[in-house]
């Protein structure tokens, strides 16, 4: 039993040692693994000193005070960690660790002159924490400049490195210090606060979703002869879910410059509301400003890695305080940033509730929305503008901009710098646009008191010969308060009528195979006037006749005829309206002026019946239509033979009886 004993504390002893051994063992390699991190680090070039380490074999946790860390760069990046704990750590191969839980206590990352107007930037992170890590063995080697795209660079690929199930930061604390190129004035600089931060499952590089709680920021400015400006502002609830990190690390990456490719960077981003406010500055007239945005959301942004090279860019924007760029620079520079912009896609995008308090009154806007693809906005839409005007109340039901290729927009002002754009230059930039849209306008007019109401207002073009369209449509539907004082007007006014409102229908079009042009729809109403609506058509129209040289296309016109006319017009008021205004300049009665009118268009007839008999049933349905209120007057005219159209406009003018004889009139009256 005795020797039982001694056997069982001989083995007790052996296995105790055993223990402690491999736990001075694995103390001793983790040790000598972080030093041999940090030495690399500053195999680089850069600063890297740590203070006490600890690990615990138990429970696999590595405890590294005391972390800091400075780039080589002339102005460096610093970095500086109180303590580091990574808990449930692991080696799943060669390249990478894993860790259950890590913490970083006391975080600070400082920046000097990231930007041209930036000379010291920096954050604070009380606390980080990151569950189910796994990533790189090595310590990540600092960026060898302080680039602010560098540094974006730099970040991002660090996180696309890494998997974690979840990653936060309870509060982060950043400061800016203006540069003297800036011109913002001594200790001009700004504060930004986050708060809430979190991130949830990171693999892949990629993010399935993270949210802010809330971002706070205040920038202070005193330029030198001005007064001390504080902004601040509060943006609230920003979440974005599916980011690809890697993809956003692309747009930063010179070697990614021949990528052509589309990422997609985030689903769905959504923020607000989102409060902007500044100080009003009475001894230098600036204005205050206090504006809020009740929610924002973004979806599908994507990027081409080969046109959105943001480096390549800003490397050509020159510095605060040096001459302006030369003709040729700043073409070159707008060519870069048309690049750009067909780089870039958003699926939607939506602001709504805006409100802004302006001298005038409050601005608001219900929404403002738009989708983007390769440099164009297929819909601006604005939506539910209340403001004040200076002589009233200004409300816009909607207001679109139906398409607008701001890339090519880029490109054709590049070509503009340093000179004016000829003709044919500026219309160039019609096909940008597809069309116009504003509905529910109410208006003031001049300073009666009265408004202007466009129901709607619809312009489209499209079809392009060149620069020139040759498919228009129009459709506007308006009333406006008529003015007394307006010689043009008085007529109205005098029968009673203080208010015009007009509905209009009006459309062109041309067909290159069949050489025609075709007006319509032709269709105007003006309320208690009358309404009336027209085809008008045009034969043998070539395609040069849309050109932009003048020579060229007035001699297509040449060659254009003209085609079937026909005109329908319903009596509403408009005959009584100008029979009473001519009782008026004549000095007799309604009655006694209609007889006058009717024996002036009577003699007209038996003037030119001998010559043209349909010009005579032309002239007697005119009469039917005036001497009768309420009626319809219908008239086609259908060339005889080919005739051009420049001809007959001129006959027209000199010779009315020769211009309609050329054409077969039909004329008819009815209720």
């Amino acid at each position: 039993m005795k020797k039982i004993l001694l056997g069982l504390v001989a083995v007790a002893v052996i296995a105790a040692g055993g223990y402690f051994g491999f736990d001075f063992y694995a103390q001793r390699r983790v040790i000598r693994d972080v030093e041999a991190a940090f030495e690399q680090v500053r195999a680089g070039g850069a600063k890297a000193s740590h203070g006490k380490i600890a690990f615990d074999t138990k429970s696999r946790t590595l405890t590294i005070t005391d972390i800091a860390t400075e780039s080589g760069a002339q102005s460096p990046v610093n970095v500086k960690i109180g303590s580091l704990t990574m808990a449930g750590l692991g080696q799943p191969d060669a390249a990478r660790i894993s860790a259950d839980n890590i913490e970083l206590n006391d975080v600070e990352v400082g920046v000097v002159n990231p930007t041209p107007t930036i000379a010291i930037l920096a954050y604070k992170a009380p606390r980080i924490t990151l569950k189910n890590y796994s990533g790189p063995a090595g310590l990540p080697q600092l960026p060898a400049s302080s680039s602010i795209l560098e540094l974006y660079r730099f970040g991002f690929t660090q996180i696309a490195s890494i998997n974690a199930s979840s990653m936060t930061a309870p509060t982060l604390a950043g400061t800016m210090t203006f540069s003297a190129a800036a011109r913002a004035g001594d200790g001009a600089g700004g504060t930004f606060d986050y708060s809430g931060l979190a991130i949830e499952n990171l693999k892949d590089g990629k993010i399935a979703s993270s949210k802010t709680d809330k971002v706070a920021f205040k920038i202070n400015t005193q330029p030198p002869a001005g007064k001390p400006v504080t902004m601040t502002g509060d943006l609230a609830n920003l979440a974005a879910t599916d980011i690809d990190v890697g993809a956003m690390a692309a747009m930063f990456d010179p070697a990614k410059a021949a990528d052509d490719r589309d990422y997609r960077i985030q689903g769905h981003v959504s923020a607000g509301p989102y409060v902007i406010t500044a100080k009003a500055d009475a001894a230098t007239a600036m204005p205050g400003l206090n504006m809020r945005i009740e929610g924002l959301t973004v979806d599908d942004i994507k990027i081409n890695p080969s046109r959105m090279q943001l480096p390549a860019l800003l490397a050509m924007i020159p510095p605060q305080g040096s001459a302006p760029p030369s003709p040729a620079q700043a073409r070159e520079l707008l060519e870069k940033v048309a690049g750009l912009y067909s780089g870039a896609g958003i699926g939607n995008a939506e602001i709504h509730g805006l409100a802004v308090e302006t001298p005038q009154g409050p601005f608001k806007l219900s929404s403002v929305r738009f989708n983007f693809e390769h440099g164009k906005i297929g819909e601006l839409a604005v939506e539910g503008l209340d403001a004040r005007a200076p002589n009233g109340p200004l409300k816009v039901g909607r207001f679109a901009l139906k398409s607008l290729d701001v890339a090519s927009l880029m490109r054709l002002s590049a070509q503009f710098a340093g000179q004016k754009p000829s003709a044919e230059q500026a219309l160039a930039l019609l096909p940008l646009i597809e069309g116009v849209e504003v509905k529910g306008v109410t208006s003031p007019y001049k300073a009666t008191g009265k408004p202007v109401n466009i129901d709607v207002f619809s312009l489209d073009w499209g079809q392009f010969v060149g620069p020139i369209p040759s498919k228009l449509r129009l459709i506007a539907k308006m009333a406006a308060p008529l003015d007394a004082a307006d010689p043009q007007q008085q007529a109205l006014v005098a029968a009673g009528i203080d208010r015009m409102a007009i509905d209009a229908d009006l459309g062109a079009a041309w067909t290159e195979a069949s050489r025609t042009l075709a007006l319509e729809p032709v269709k105007l109403d003006m309320a208690g006037l009358l309404h009336a609506s027209a085809k008008v058509a045009f034969a043998n129209v070539p395609r040069e006749a849309f050109s932009t040289s003048a020579a060229e296309s007035m001699g297509a016109a040449a060659q254009i005829e003209a085609g079937t006319i026909e005109l329908t017009v319903h009596d509403l008021g408009v005959i009584d309206l100008a029979v009473a205004q001519f009782a008026r300049t004549q000095n007799v009665g309604r009655d006694e002026a209609r007889k006058a009118v009717l024996d002036s268009i009577k003699a007209q007839s038996e003037a030119i019946g001998a010559a043209n008999p349909d010009a005579t049933a032309l002239v007697t349905a005119v009469s039917q239509f005036i001497e009768t209120p309420g009626q319809t007057l219908v008239i086609k005219l259908t060339p005889r033979a080919k005739a051009p159209a420049l001809q007959l406009m001129q006959l027209l003018k000199t010779d009315p009886q020769s211009a309609l004889a050329q054409f077969k009139i039909e004329a008819s009256t009815g209720l």
